[in-house]
């Protein structure tokens, strides 16, 4: 199922960073209930001199040293018709970055346009970047998808497939042999960037695993720490299925397959099942290859162009033998 976030409250900015961010409440209940709509954020330099045209006020604005040695260039009375002026939009949080104090005529409207105002220890460029990402994640698309997430030599294979075709028994043989686990069964998946996949395992079920015949184990209790790992680029989809003779599968490998997840295209490779075939092997072949071809080598191109090759220089010499009459 798709998801993303519509919007999260100030308090729970308050709840989730308070210790990482260093944040001071300047006015405790003041704007507490109000809503951050994207992951944005703003400086309002502009807005603070009078161009308020182009005022990006949904966003969560930030209050550096250079605004605040601004503002504090003005007497009460034109401050004070200045911070109306910006407050009277429906600015949803204020940051005052570096330990910075406001002044006392900004805390006023403030608590008169209900608007939170928030103190950070961090200077801005520190702040910014990590408030960003902490949006960014909480905004970013999400789905969850039924499968198996393992990392194979630094390569994120995902694999699907119909309920008991046995990506849970692939995956515990691979992490027997020393790749890890990222999770198993349900895989959250969340877009970090337009073509950037990220999965995880759920809080609930953890680096457990059902293992059919045996029943639930813990992977980490059982391998130790190096088996796990708690997030993983997803950068190929393995779908396994059993082999069908009615079917075509792939045996040259020159036209890529994809698959699209939440937007974004990766690498398809659909692996048919049958009795003796060593799927764990298979997958490192197709963790390796992926990253030969990121670095750009495709072993059938190669091969293709080199038969291509081949073709064309013993019909060249067949032609010159043909005319040949000495």
């Amino acid at each position: 199922m798709q998801s993303s976030l519509d919007c999260i409250t100030v308090e729970r900015i308050i709840a989730d960073r308070q210790e990482l961010f260093e944040l001071t409440v300047f006015a405790p209940g003041v704007g507490t209930k109000n809503k951050i709509i994207n992951n944005q954020v703003h400086r309002p330099g502009l807005a603070l001199s009078g161009f308020i045209e182009r005022f990006s006020y949904k966003r969560s604005q930030i209050l550096g040293e250079t605004e605040l040695a601004y503002i504090r260039t003005f007497d009460s009375d034109k401050l004070k018709t200045v911070l109306r002026r910006l407050f009277s939009f429906s600015i949803p949080v204020v940051f005052i970055t570096k330990n910075n104090v406001p002044p006392p005529e900004l805390l006023e409207i403030a608590k008169e346009t209900d608007t939170a105002v928030i103190g950070t220890r961090l200077n801005t460029p520190e702040f910014t970047y990590q408030y960003t990402a902490y949006l960014d994640n909480l905004f970013a698309p999400r789905t969850t998808l039924h499968g198996t997430l393992v990392d194979v030599y630094g390569v994120g294979l995902l694999y699907t497939g119909r309920s008991g075709v046995g990506k849970s028994e692939c995956a515990l043989d691979l992490v027997e042999r020393g790749h890890r686990l990222v999770a198993d069964d349900v895989v959250t998946i969340t877009r970090k960037a337009p073509t950037v996949l990220m999965g995880t395992g759920t809080e609930l079920l953890g680096h457990h695993m059902e293992v059919r015949g045996i029943g639930i184990i813990n992977i980490e209790k059982l391998f130790g720490i190096r088996a796990i790992r708690m997030q993983k680029r997803i950068e190929v989809m393995v779908k396994l299925e059993i082999w069908d003779h009615q079917n075509q599968y792939e045996r040259v490998g020159i036209d890529d397959k994809y698959t699209t997840i939440l937007g974004a295209e990766i690498p398809l490779v659909t692996i048919p099942l049958s009795p003796g075939k060593n799927i764990t092997v298979i997958s490192e072949v197709i963790a390796m290859n992926h990253m030969l071809k990121v670095y750009g080598q495709n072993s059938a191109l190669d091969l293709s162009r080199r038969i291509t090759d081949e073709i064309k220089r013993k019909s060249k010499t067949t032609d010159y033998l043909e005319a040949d009459f000495e």
